[in-house]
């Protein structure tokens, strides 16, 4: 899609993968623009059953390239602003907008993971790591604070005293700690293996099962219990009225693999 994504689908999944090798896969305004773009594409696919967010070179995702950043002023500012009726600027949207994604989506990280990488990678569903990838809540050292969505996946997976302490310190961890903090879903010496195997058996469900358990649990996992038996509900009956939902039952009664059709167009 550009010189700092690429997008290689491979049967029912993409792998978006981070092409600034050189950079550490930084995030500058091109690939900040590149990670929107491409999410916006895979959403509109409804014959998309998962991605898988890996990078190439030494590391995931080093995390801002502030030396850009700070000789555009103006243009920061700009950033700043909300896009249209979102809720989100450019910065957060690159990687809110993978969170909105209506499929199951796996960060695959090594070498470095560090500041808006991590806040990257913490927006997919599932995060593989190897032992010895580095992570920092690195915006202290910048005398800033996350502010590409981390202030709502880091309170999702971690208690508040933790979050604090990495976020003010802003101190290197290795991907074992990361497990520790509860910030990653599994290491392995080889995780895109990992992720590939959960994709391999997530791609045996509905898609329509999928999206909607995506959006239930974001939507009340910190909602109050009225709102969230309401979005059960109308989710509940969405899926009914979709053929996916009748493709595994059949299947069950039948003892056979279903034969699923594209995600239905209400759930993304």
């Amino acid at each position: 899609m550009s010189d700092r994504v690429s997008i290689d689908r491979r049967a029912d999944v993409a792998y978006l993968a981070l092409t600034h090798a050189s950079k550490h896969n930084a995030l500058d305004w091109e690939m900040l623009s590149a990670l929107v773009e491409a999410a916006e594409s895979l959403k509109a696919d409804r014959s998309l059953r998962g991605v898988i967010l890996h990078a190439e070179g030494p590391s995931f995702c080093s995390g801002l390239d502030f030396p850009k950043f700070t000789k555009e002023p103006a243009r920061m500012a700009r950033a700043f602003a909300k896009l249209g009726l979102r809720s989100t600027n450019l910065f957060q949207e690159a990687c809110w907008a993978f969170r909105r994604l209506p499929v199951p989506v796996a960060a695959v990280t090594h070498g470095r993971c560090f500041g808006g990488g991590l806040q990257l990678a913490l927006a997919a569903d599932f995060r593989f790591t190897t032992p010895d990838c580095e992570f920092s809540i690195m915006e202290a050292k910048w005398g800033l604070i996350p502010d590409m969505t981390g202030s709502v996946t880091l309170r999702e997976l971690m208690p508040m005293d933790q979050a604090k302490r990495l976020t003010m310190t802003g101190r290197v961890f290795s991907g074992v700690e990361a497990k520790g903090y509860n910030l990653v879903t599994e290491v392995a010496a080889d995780p895109m293996a990992a992720a590939e195997a959960l994709m391999a058996e997530l791609v045996t469900r509905s898609p329509d099962s999928v999206a909607a358990t995506k959006q239930l649990f974001h939507e009340t996992w910190v909602a109050h219990e009225d709102a969230a038996f309401s979005l059960e509900s109308r989710l509940q009956a969405l899926v009914l009225m979709g053929k996916n939902q009748r493709a595994a039952m059949q299947a069950n009664f039948k003892k056979e693999a279903p034969r699923f059709g594209r995600r239905l167009r209400v759930l993304g």
